[in-house]
């Protein structure tokens, strides 16, 4: 096989190498963002049972205010009573105090249930809360190993791209043009190998004679379908790579 695109393909491993070191990377940083959102999604959570126990302490006020009303009904009408002179008007204020009386116990067990929906909803935010705190907890401790993590990676990849820019000294400016385009272009896979007359980059068939030639190894080739460089390894060289 011809020095030339023996480089390509040196150039399409070693950008390869450096894809996985990228995508190791962001696997990292994903890691932070999904426990970083599952707390603020719990905070929010929390927040949201904080406003609804507020909400729901108003209207325990709001019962309360209406059963004093009532109370003080009931007061006045009795005190009335004492002024009536028909029976008829002794009746009404008979029915206004029984309303009102009954509006008390209404409120009574109105405030049971939003005392008991308060406390609940309380609890569940002191519980958010206290998750949060274990949770920040451990994205701390994560956070560190993490860039930890990375910074090796980096390491590595710099070592890597160093080695990279050197090979790139040995292709064409032209060359080396068109497989950086492509390089972007096709998600990182800019050099496939062909087998069986198909591209392994986007597993069209190659026409007979181009495939004939691309065996030939004398000169470098487009897939017509992909555009990516192509190349042919006996299965002799496989075995020994």
């Amino acid at each position: 096989m011809k020095e030339d695109i023996s480089v390509l393909i040196a150039l399409q491993e070693f950008d390869t190498e450096l894809l996985g070191f990228d995508q190791k990377i962001e696997e990292k940083k994903q890691e932070l963002i999904v426990r970083e959102q599952a707390i603020a999604d719990k905070e929010i959570l929390a927040v949201q049972c904080r406003e609804k126990a507020t909400k729901l302490e108003q209207s325990q006020r709001d019962i309360k205010a209406g059963s004093q009303d009532a109370a003080e009904r009931i007061k006045d009408r009795q005190s009335k009573m004492m002024q009536v002179q028909t029976s008829r008007e002794h009746q009404a204020l008979l029915k206004e105090i029984e309303d009102a009386k009954k509006t008390i116990k209404d409120t009574e067990e109105q405030l049971l249930q939003v005392m008991e929906q308060v406390e609940a909803e309380e609890a569940k935010a002191k519980e958010l809360e206290n998750l949060c705190a274990g949770e920040q907890k451990l994205l701390t401790e994560q956070t560190s190993k993490v860039n930890k993590a990375i910074e090796k990676f980096n390491k590595q990849r710099l070592a890597v791209q160093e080695k990279r820019n050197k090979m790139a000294q040995n292709v064409p400016s032209s060359r080396l043009k068109r497989y950086d385009k492509l390089l972007k272009k096709r998600e990182g896979l800019a050099v496939v190998r062909v087998i069986d007359a198909v591209c392994q980059g986007c597993f069209m068939t190659i026409p007979p004679q181009k495939y004939n030639d691309i065996r030939m190894g004398e000169q470098i080739f487009s897939c017509p379908t992909c555009q990516r460089t192509l190349y042919y390894l006996p299965e002799t060289e496989e075995a020994d790579a």
